[in-house]
């Protein structure tokens, strides 16, 4: 064991932290540290919701899912909690705090202004979700006021094989497994 990687903290040592905080607080662990997720806004949440009603609207037969702990990174070593996660209806019933990412046809990120932001949701995320194998990750990023579409995961590298960036206003294609196209000029609204 390298000196790195014994200085780390394992992913059981992290559970059980992430356990006994406070509902307040989201934590998440990637390449042995905790992370912290800032508080959401009203804007990040009203992205959200928007979202989930375009999505429910055309398909009807999904979930979104809020917060939804997911296990990530090869070997199932990093835990995560998108702000979105879009599933088969009731897919995650009966899961535990941190379920297998099989399954999720969709995970959302929307950038919150804090310093972690750039590492956290435009690096490691895309890395560790295309690793896990899952087929899309939109990421809403107000900072540059784009939305960016991952797909075609690559499971033995991480991240996606095509990536697809449009400013807010622009129509966006969700390509399956979602098929559906969202209008974005309303996140405009949204920014500051």
């Amino acid at each position: 064991m390298t000196a790195e990687r014994a200085s780390q903290m394992s992913v059981e040592e992290f559970e059980t932290i992430a356990s006994a905080a406070p509902e307040t607080v989201t934590l998440e662990f990637a390449n042995g540290r905790i992370g912290v997720k800032k508080a959401a806004d009203g804007d990040h949440s009203t992205m959200v919701s928007w979202l989930a009603r375009r999505c429910m609207q055309t398909r009807p037969d999904l979930d979104l899912y809020y917060g939804r702990g997911l296990r990530v990174e090869a070997c199932r070593e990093g835990r995560a909690r998108p702000d979105a996660v879009l599933a088969p209806e009731a897919h995650f019933a009966g899961h535990g705090e941190w379920a297998d990412p099989d399954g999720a046809l969709m995970v959302v990120e929307i950038t919150s202004y804090d310093s972690d932001t750039d590492r956290r949701d435009r690096h490691e995320k895309p890395t560790a979700y295309g690793q896990a194998g899952i087929p899309l990750y939109l990421l809403i990023d107000r900072d540059s006021c784009t939305v960016t579409v991952h797909s075609g995961p690559d499971r033995q590298i991480g991240g996606y094989r095509a990536v697809h960036t449009a400013k807010f206003g622009e129509k966006v294609v969700l390509p399956e497994p979602m098929g559906i196209e969202l209008d974005t000029e309303i996140l405009k609204n949204y920014v500051r």
